[in-house]
């Protein structure tokens, strides 16, 4: 087959996936990173120069918040935070006009990372409600007016460096995947009520902030793909039952997944060596017969080898001053995973990690940007500027280099539409990039403020949120 043939293949199974309803919902844009966090948008005529000053539709100023805009048909939906409060912010989608605002007290001021914030996962919305979670809250629902219309406290979650995961919707439900050092688990809520509808234990993962996407394979219902500690773990939308897993991701997982079809590519880095750290260690009970100087079944600071040492605090899940099993087997799997971008085919039950592995690629991957599938190319977009191409099918290298005049930390994903590729990197530099195999660096937009959240190209419009405002920039007559 023909490297044309693959490619139209792919082009017409984007469209298709596109259009089915219950991962569009009603709105345009209508989670984090549009249509099941695929970052990918139909539109065109999207400006390719814009900024503070020029080609800007509107702007509204807003507190702080490192959400990503989402869109209905009419509204934008943002949320933010104070020193005292929590925000959910709705817009008007043509003017910037805020239409309501509606807090809610910090009950908790948890630890977060100082890239991280308090209003950092993104809304979801059916076209008519909000819904939104926070670290130092749990779950909130708004309906179009501004009325609360349930509330689902959840936490204290024990994340030294904050929530990320945004919420989703299907089948009625609310999906929200909350990781931590301990106490981890996915929870389902009714969309109309708050009622929980199922609860899963997810204790052998740790810290965590990717998306959950969803697939729906030829038999059966939707399945919600959560990329965790060093595993991919699909759960039935329906049950929450555990249904299949693919093994040998990094320890600590920030970007989200990309689907298509029956395949997903998933991204992670969480420091180490190109191909993470590997290292073999024994297990726990030959590890105390090894290293436990007092015989208490638990390991001190001091018992442990140098390098363990280094990493005492931060495998002290629980705080207790000691590694027990968990915790030690928690470091062993951390030493011995893997930082790659990988394609997984999609599907099956139990373990699949032998059968569904396609490929691995593991240079120059990013920390915390999620993948891009944009027109049959796959794009990773690494702090430093350095904007990597690859071939879907095979992981093959296409073109890598640096965006010249944005070689910045990026916590903004990639997004892809018009023909072109977007990218905000924190400094506040908008790089427009005309997609393909050979990638061309069209502009680069100074916003002169910082930028964490990802860009929403919808209808002809590029809605771009920095620290301080939200701009919607449009092509000037």
């Amino acid at each position: 087959m023909s490297g044309y043939t693959v490619r139209m293949i792919r082009a017409v199974a984007i469209s298709l996936f596109a259009l089915i309803p219950a991962l569009r919902a009603e709105g345009d844009w209508p989670q984090f990173r549009g249509p099941n966090a695929r970052g990918v948008s139909e539109t065109t005529g999207l400006p390719v120069e814009f900024g503070p000053e020029k080609n800007v539709v509107w702007k509204t100023e807003l507190p702080p918040g490192h959400s990503s805009p989402v869109l209905s048909a009419d509204r934008i939906f943002v949320t933010a935070f104070d020193a005292d409060n929590l925000y959910v912010i709705t817009m008007d989608r043509a003017t910037g006009r805020i239409l309501w605002r509606r807090a809610l007290p910090r009950a908790r001021k948890q630890e977060l990372h100082k890239s991280n914030s308090p209003a950092s996962p993104s809304v979801a919305t059916d076209g008519t409600n909000a819904y939104a979670f926070f670290t130092d809250f749990g779950l909130v629902s708004y309906g179009s007016d501004g009325q609360e219309r349930w509330r689902v406290p959840l936490g204290p979650f024990n994340n030294p460096f904050g929530m990320g995961a945004s919420p989703i919707l299907v089948d009625g439900k609310v999906i929200q995947v909350c990781d931590s050092e301990s106490g981890s688990f996915i929870i389902a809520v009714d969309q109309k009520t708050g009622r929980t509808a199922w609860r899963g234990d997810r204790e052998e993962m740790t810290r965590g902030f990717s998306t959950p996407v969803l697939y729906k394979p030829a038999e059966g219902g939707w399945q919600a793909l959560v990329a965790g500690r060093n595993t991919l773990m699909a759960y039935d939308v329906a049950s929450g039952k555990k249904v299949w897993w693919v093994r040998g991701l990094t320890w600590q997982m920030k970007p989200t997944p990309v689907v298509e079809g029956d395949t997903a590519y998933v991204l992670g880095w969480a420091g180490g060596s190109d191909q993470g750290n590997q290292e073999s260690l024994p297990l726990f009970a030959q590890a105390l017969r090894e290293m436990d100087a007092n015989g208490d079944g638990r390991f001190s600071k001091g018992e442990l080898a140098a390098e363990a040492q280094k990493d005492f605090k931060e495998g002290d899940l629980n705080r207790d001053g000691f590694w027990d099993e968990r915790e030690w087997e928690m470091y062993r799997g951390r030493r011995a995973s893997v930082n790659s971008v990988m394609a997984v085919k999609l599907g099956g039950s139990g373990d699949m990690t032998e059968k569904s592995v396609s490929w691995r690629y593991y240079k120059s991957l990013p920390n915390v940007p999620s993948p891009l599938l944009y027109q049959g190319v796959l794009y990773l977009m690494k702090e430093g500027g350095i904007l990597t191409a690859l071939d879907p099918a095979t992981g093959a290298l296409v073109k890598q280099g640096r965006l010249k005049g944005a070689l910045d930390f990026y916590y903004s994903s990639p997004v892809g539409a018009d023909g072109k590729i977007f990218t905000a990197s924190q400094e506040g530099h908008v790089s427009v990039i005309r997609a393909g195999r050979e990638w061309e660096v069209l502009a680069v937009n100074v916003m002169d403020d910082e930028v964490y959240a990802t860009p929403a190209p919808v209808d002809g419009r590029l809605y771009v949120r920095t620290r301080s405002a939200l701009y919607c920039f449009g092509v000037k007559e």
